[in-house]
C-alpha cells in the first residue's frame, strides 16, 4: 500500500508540473487544416441546465480563436459562407440528432460607387473606415427535426465589434459598449420565446491555458505560468431552450439521473463543397455541406486523437467515433508523447505505472459516458451510441462532464470546473489525482445571465500592442 501511495504522489506531481497543459486550449487551431479557416474553427462548447429549475438548456458555442481586438480595419465576423450548426442527441440508443439548430449569417454588400462624387452620404464601399460603410451581420436560426426545417428566427442582428468610444457615439450610437448595449442583441425565438432566446457576436474568449510553455515540448519546469489566451476574442453563439422540447415526451424532465433524459450537445461548421474566387474578389460556393470543423467535449481533438487524424476527425461525426477513433480513446496519445520526451523518467516513474496508463482505458470511455456520475451505475451508454458528446443529464444539476456550465464557478472568472485539469487528470492519472496546468481562472468574470462570457476586449484601449517609447 505504501508503495502505491508513492507511486501515486511520483505521477500526481507528473502533472503537477510537466503534463497540465500539453493541451493548448478546448480546440484553438487543433488541426492543420482549420487552423487556415479561422471562422469555421469550433474553439469550445459549453452546455447545462439551470440549477435546481432545470427548465432551460443552456448551450454557448464560440468560433474564431484568438481574435485581436485591435484587429482591423476588417475585424472579425461569423463567414457568411459557413453553416454553424447545434446537434443534439437524446438517451443511449443512439447519436443520431434528434434536433438541429442550424445558424447562417448574411452580411451587407459593400455597393460599388464613385469616390469622386462627394455629394454622396456616408455608406457604401468607398469609406476608409469600415464601421462608417453602413456593413451589418445578420443570421437566420433554423430548428430541424425529423427532416422538417422551422425557421425561428430570420434578419436576427448580431451584436457588433467592441472597437472603442468613437465607433460607440458615432455608429452605434450608444455612450459605451457595455452589458446593457449587450443585452439588446438578445432575441426571443417562437411565440413568447416558446422556442428560447438566442445571441450572436464577439465575446471575450472564455478558454484559459499555458499555451508558450506547452507547445515548447510541455516545458512547464520552469518559469511562470501565463494565460495565452488572456485578452483575445472569439465570436460566440449562446442558445437557450426550453428543456420540455429537448424530453421524449414533452414533459419537463423528472428529477434524477436518467439515460432516456441525457443528451448529448456538439458543435459544427461545415463549408460548400465548392467554391470559386473571381476576379472581383468575389467568391461563389455550391455543392453539398462538407462539414470542416466540429466539437463537443473539450480538449478531444487536442488531446486524445493523433496529428495524422486530427483533420480526418473534424470531417467526421460521433457515430462513428468508436470506428473510426477507438484506439486513441482506449490508448491516449498524451501519455505515450509524455514518455518519448522524459518526462515519466526523469520523475522516476515506474515503467509499470506508465504502461498502465498507456493502454486499455476503459476509464475514459466510462466518464464521458457518465457511467458513474453523479452515482454509481448512473447511466449505461454502449459503445454503439458512444461519441464526442457533450453530455447533460436535464434531470441532473449539471457539474463537468455531466454538461459543462460557465455558470456557478467558485468565482466569477471560473468556470464550474477548469476542464483542462479535469479532463487531463483523467487521460494522466485515471481521474484519481489532482491536475493543474496552472492557469486557473480567465481574465475576466462570466456573466450569469445570456450569452455568459464576458464582454469582448476593445480594440482602442485593450490590444495586445506596447506603448509607444
Amino acid at each position: 500500500m505504501k508503495t502505491r501511495h508513492k507511486v501515486l504522489g511520483t505521477v500526481t506531481a507528473l502533472c503537477l508540473t510537466a503534463i497540465g497543459g500539453v493541451a493548448s486550449a478546448s480546440s484553438h487551431r487543433e488541426a492543420p487544416a482549420i487552423g487556415f479557416d479561422p471562422a469555421a474553427d469550433n474553439t469550445d462548447v459549453w452546455a447545462w441546465v439551470n440549477k435546481g429549475t432545470h427548465d432551460k438548456l443552456n448551450v454557448v458555442v464560440a468560433y474564431n480563436p484568438l481574435e485581436e481586438p485591435s484587429g482591423g480595419p476588417n475585424y472579425n465576423e461569423f463567414s457568411d459562407d459557413v453553416l454553424y450548426e447545434i446537434h443534439i442527441t437524446r438517451g443511449n440508443k443512439s447519436l443520431d440528432d434528434v434536433v438541429t439548430y442550424q445558424i447562417r449569417f448574411d452580411s451587407t454588400d459593400y455597393p460599388q460607387v464613385d469616390p469622386a462624387d462627394l455629394g454622396k452620404p456616408l455608406g457604401g464601399g468607398k469609406e476608409f473606415f469600415s464601421q462608417l460603410s453602413g456593413r451589418t451581420q445578420t443570421y437566420t436560426l433554423t430548428k430541424v427535426t425529423k427532416g422538417k426545417h422551422t425557421v425561428l428566427g430570420r434578419g436576427l442582428p448580431v451584436a457588433p465589434t467592441n472597437i472603442g468610444p468613437n465607433t460607440n457615439a458615432v455608429v452605434y450610437k450608444t455612450a459605451k459598449y457595455d452589458d446593457a448595449f449587450a443585452k439588446t442583441f438578445i432575441k426571443e425565438l417562437g411565440g413568447l420565446g416558446s422556442e428560447g432566446r438566442v445571441w450572436a457576436g464577439p465575446r471575450d474568449d472564455g478558454f484559459y491555458v499555458d499555451i508558450g510553455r506547452t507547445f515548447d515540448l510541455a516545458n512547464l519546469l520552469t518559469g511562470k505560468a501565463v494565460d495565452g489566451l488572456a485578452g483575445f476574442n472569439c465570436h460566440a453563439i449562446a442558445l437557450e431552450i426550453p428543456t420540455n422540447l429537448l424530453t421524449a415526451d414533452g414533459k419537463p424532465p423528472s428529477a434524477g439521473p436518467s439515460d432516456d433524459n441525457t443528451v448529448g450537445v456538439w458543435a459544427s461548421a461545415s463549408r460548400r463543397k465548392f467554391n470559386i474566387l473571381h476576379r472581383s474578389s468575389r467568391s461563389e460556393s455550391w455543392g453539398p455541406w462538407v462539414q470542416v470543423s466540429r466539437l463537443g467535449l473539450p480538449l478531444i481533438n487536442e488531446a486524445v486523437i493523433g496529428l495524422q487524424d486530427k483533420d480526418r476527425y473534424n470531417r467526421t461525426r460521433p457515430a462513428t467515433d468508436v470506428k473510426n477513433f477507438g484506439g486513441y480513446f482506449l490508448n491516449p496519445v498524451i501519455v505515450r508523447d509524455a514518455e518519448a520526451v522524459g518526462i515519466y523518467k526523469a520523475l522516476g516513474v515506474p515503467q509499470s505505472t506508465v504502461d498502465a496508463l498507456k493502454s486499455s482505458r476503459l476509464d475514459i470511455i466510462e466518464t464521458i459516458n457518465l457511467k458513474d456520475i453523479p452515482t454509481p451505475g448512473a447511466h449505461q451508454v454502449p459503445l454503439t451510441a458512444t461519441g464526442d458528446v457533450l453530455r447533460v443529464d436535464l434531470g441532473v444539476d449539471s457539474g463537468f462532464p455531466n454538461g459543462r456550465p460557465l455558470a456557478y464557478g467558485a468565482a466569477p472568472n471560473k468556470e464550474q470546473a477548469d476542464v483542462t485539469d479535469v479532463l487531463l487528470s483523467v487521460l494522466l492519472a485515471k481521474g484519481t489525482l489532482p491536475v493543474s496546468d496552472g492557469v486557473n481562472s480567465n481574465d475576466k468574470p462570466f456573466l450569469t445571465e445570456m450569452p455568459y462570457l464576458a464582454l469582448p476586449w476593445e480594440g482602442f484601449s485593450e490590444g495586445h500592442g506596447k506603448p509607444a517609447p
